[in-house]
């Protein structure tokens, strides 16, 4: 099975949350992490993680907290998943890229690994934090309920034939 870890997926719901209540201005991880109910240490590793690439911009003292660093428009799943794990590579030779497998000379499948590998940095790409937002600006902590925009992102990019 491909899926995302879990630090990718917490840390696109706590951007995501961030993004949705912009008028709070900075956000502790002490509330983030009661909010969403995941863990203040794993909250914590991934707003330094994204504070550290630039996603997010954090200050200190009483009124300090994180924020994004652009708006939610200028920020994009493949930006966040980046920030936590590094490369998007679906296999060794993806994040290597030709000559960097130790099977290059036998291996004819290099070419649509890469061609897939590329179709799925395409697709994370064309979804901001902004599609990731809810219809109605409301995240409530871990629903996934408004996530339907970035559902219909991904619809748009495959009927245009991305």
């Amino acid at each position: 099975m491909l899926r995302i870890t879990k630090q990718s997926d917490y840390g696109i719901l706590l951007m995501t949350l961030i993004a949705t209540r912009p008028e709070s201005g900075s956000h502790s991880a002490r509330d983030l992490a009661d909010e969403t109910g995941l863990p203040l240490p794993m909250v914590g590793k991934i707003l330094k993680l994204l504070v550290r690439d630039g996603l997010l911009v954090s200050q200190r003292g009483a009124k300090g907290g994180y924020r994004l660093s652009k708006s939610p428009a200028g920020i994009t799943v493949e930006d966040i998943v980046r920030s936590l794990e590094g490369p998007i590579a679906i296999t060794e030779c993806s994040e290597t890229g030709p000559g960097g497998c130790r099977f290059t000379g036998a291996c004819t499948l290099q070419p649509n690994w890469m061609r897939i590998n590329r179709a799925l940095r395409k697709a994370l790409q064309g979804i901001t934090l902004m599609d990731m937002m809810p219809a109605d600006g409301k995240l409530d902590g871990v629903s996934c309920a408004g996530m339907t925009r970035a559902a219909e992102a991904l619809e748009r990019m495959a009927g245009a034939g991305a």
